[in-house]
């Protein structure tokens, strides 16, 4: 293969491990045969799920097939912001606005507790307010932009800034839009570096985190559930299922709900300081607005530029996949075209048939999943519900628990009709290149 684009250290990892190597597994001399409350996961939703649980004085343990956020939370852009497949201008149309701004505001509680778990917790994991540039490709775009986020400002008092194209090399080094609109209060975040110390603030809360032990099945019990695992049988009064595009036959009702696909990113090699100045000059987070997104920011450790696309994309070589993404960050910055590749990494997220995240209970297993691309502050916001819902606190109460979740007959868990719907994802997006 021709890898001439390749870095002398290219790896196929997250580049967040460079800084945050997943922990080592601690060995489990004696494997626990009962806990309060037993997590099936160890990423954002699991830990905060179990810090909550922990700190209210419950016996948690929490289980991960693999090393403890081995899967998507240490894979994640590390992009913090107020996300959601349903614009405000939506579900203003067809919910009225009381619904509209019931939804909304629990983006703003989800966004906000990011900010509040980082501070409570003293977690350095670079997480600031730099803002956000949402670049348009046509005139279309733009138009659409400024409706939902002047809907946005008068209703939720969102602040905003429209970007003209004549303005636009103020926010990145780019000719290919038109300009875009700019969201000052977004953030960013080190999810590896964040991970970690949610990690590190639940196992100091004396939840116990024990990874590489699948669970094959759930079982209720009386008043309980047994839980089978490799390692023997667990007994837990309650368990919250927080696996989202990981969750396998264990979860067989969970399973025909979730759409997992996978996500790509890269990692350029260290470049100079007036290249990624001229790149992102203000050092903010960016995206397009294309169905299939383009998503760009600096890396927070080092000069490098991170970029994912291409997502829900087949599965094949990794080092192959980065010839295409490194062929859209050329399009995108034609001057970084002799600049090479030293990460390429992919990570299995999770969509839903009704594109809404989902928090609910199902024969008394409780579960916080299906977040549709914004599972940073969602995964850490939904499962501190589900810890409230489990402690039986009015506080577990959210829109996101309040719909269906629904499947389809033909399903069963095989995303077979992904790659059709992401080429017709691509095909519209062509319209606009």
């Amino acid at each position: 293969m021709d890898d001439h684009f390749l870095a002398g250290d290219f790896e196929e990892e997250p580049w967040w491990w460079h800084a945050a190597p997943r922990p080592a597994q601690s060995s489990v001399d004696n494997f626990p045969d009962k806990a309060d409350v037993l997590v099936v996961g160890s990423g954002f939703t699991g830990l905060s799920a179990a810090l909550t649980l922990a700190r209210a004085g419950r016996e948690v343990v929490v289980l991960d097939a693999q090393a403890p956020s081995f899967g998507a939370s240490s894979r994640n852009a590390g992009f913090v912001g107020r996300t959601l497949k349903h614009s405000f201008s939506a579900l203003l149309k067809a919910h009225g606005l009381d619904y509209a701004v019931q939804v909304y505001r629990e983006l703003d509680a989800a966004f906000d507790l990011v900010f509040e778990l980082v501070s409570r917790e003293n977690i350095d994991c670079y997480l600031v307010r730099c803002g956000r540039f949402m670049g348009a490709q046509n005139t279309e775009h733009l138009d659409l932009m400024k409706g939902e986020l002047e809907l946005r400002q008068k209703h939720l008092g969102h602040p905003f800034e429209m970007i003209s194209e004549s303005r636009q090399s103020e926010e990145i080094g780019s000719s290919r839009y038109v300009g875009g609109a700019l969201m000052p209060d977004f953030g960013s975040i080190h999810p590896g570096l964040y991970h970690l110390g949610l990690l590190n603030s639940a196992r100091s809360a004396n939840a116990r985190i024990i990874g590489h032990t699948p669970v094959i099945a759930v079982r209720p019990d009386g008043i309980g559930f047994k839980v089978d695992t490799p390692r023997g049988v667990l007994i837990a009064k309650d368990v919250i299922v927080a696996t989202n595009g990981y969750t396998n036959r264990s979860a067989p009702w969970l399973r025909r709900r979730l759409i997992p696909f996978h996500g790509y990113m890269i990692a350029t090699e260290v470049l100079s300081e007036d290249v990624i100045t001229k790149i992102l000059p203000n050092n903010r987070t960016f995206h397009d607005y294309n169905n299939n997104l383009v998503y760009i920011r600096q890396a927070p450790d080092q000069p490098r530029l991170l970029m994912g696309a291409y997502t829900g994309g087949p599965v094949g070589r990794l080092s192959q996949k980065s010839k295409q993404l490194k062929s859209r960050l050329d399009a995108i910055f034609p001057e970084l075209e002799t600049v090479k590749i030293s990460r390429i990494w992919s990570g299995q997220c999770a969509g839903t048939f009704d594109l809404w995240p989902h928090v609910g209970v199902h024969e008394g297993v409780h579960y916080a999943m299906g977040y549709c691309f914004a599972g940073l502050p969602m995964g850490t916001y939904l499962g501190d519900k589900a810890a409230k819902k489990v402690l039986g606190l009015p506080e577990a109460e959210t829109v996101f628990a309040d719909r269906a979740f629904r499947s389809h007959p033909m399903y069963t868990g095989n995303p077979w009709f992904l790659p059709l719907v992401m080429r017709w994802y691509d095909r519209q997006d062509v319209v606009y290149s």
